[in-house]
């Protein structure tokens, strides 16, 4: 059942590969750009998206230390509410912080993700997130963090929209 799951290593370079690219898109963009709606021809702007990415950052952090516990992790509760509420909360939560501040807390947030699976042994990685589960903590993490590209990729399932808005405002 572990055949398909990315080892930490792999993951740690996966999400730090996505962030870059990520980062590197929202460079380019002009200033008040970040901060104009329309990413993917939707509501969200830039500064929507960091904030986005780094709750569901928060949330694979708060898992990890739920699971430490032996507890379930808080975002199992909330999938039950829907991850297009989920979004839209998260979203609005943070609709008055500067931009200075979602980029601020989002790199904190990446750099304390990164941290903690460094800290975590191969073993824990394989091993089932709680006592009771069954899935590994790496597979369990790689869903909360994951995008249609596959575990870890949550990143880079926004690039395609990202690149489009960045090139459209150049």
């Amino acid at each position: 059942m572990t055949d398909d799951l990315p080892t930490r290593a792999r993951a740690i370079r996966i999400l730090e590969q996505d962030r870059a690219r990520t980062t590197e898109l929202l460079e380019r963009l002009p200033r008040r750009a970040v901060t104009t709606p329309g990413l993917g021809g939707g509501e969200w702007s830039p500064k929507d998206l960091i904030g986005h990415l780094a709750s569901w950052e928060e949330y694979a952090l708060d898992a990890l230390d739920a699971w430490e516990r032996g507890e379930r992790a808080p975002i199992d509760e909330l999938f039950f509410v829907g991850t297009n509420r989920i979004n839209r909360q998260n979203v609005e939560r943070k609709a008055s912080w500067s931009v200075a501040k979602v980029r601020r807390e989002a790199d904190r947030t990446h750099a304390g993700l990164v941290e903690a699976l460094r800290d975590l042994t191969d073993a824990r990685w394989r091993k089932p997130a709680t006592p009771r589960g069954r899935k590994p903590l790496g597979r369990r993490l790689g869903g909360i963090l994951g995008g249609p590209a596959g575990p870890f990729r949550h990143d880079a399932a926004h690039h395609p929209s990202l690149a489009a808005f960045v090139d459209d405002r150049r």
